[in-house]
């Protein structure tokens, strides 16, 4: 069972999230540093892990709320995709 975990403590913009992003599921070069670009990623380009951890959740709230629900809204749609596996993912606050 694969794990990544995602430390979004320290983010402070939208650029330095896509950028860990991008870093930590193995994202391709071309990666586009949006929404967009982060939903094709996830549902072609990469094999997602069987658990996303995601740690410091609350400063991504307080610094990027609408791209904290937009991520959130990523992985739930994931999550419907009926020809992808799910992932489990964990949301810790601090």
């Amino acid at each position: 069972m694969k794990l990544v975990s995602v430390d979004v403590t320290s983010i402070t913009t939208a650029n330095e999230l896509h950028v860990l992003l991008k870093h930590m599921l193995c994202f391709p070069d071309f990666y586009g540093m949006n929404w967009d670009a982060f939903w094709d990623s996830i549902t072609g380009l990469v094999e997602m892990p069987d658990k996303l951890e995601i740690t410091g959740w609350q400063n991504l709230l307080d610094v990027l709320p609408r791209d904290a629900e937009i991520f959130l809204e990523c992985l739930n749609e994931y999550n419907k995709q009926p020809d992808l596996k799910k992932i489990e993912v964990l949301i810790k606050t601090r």
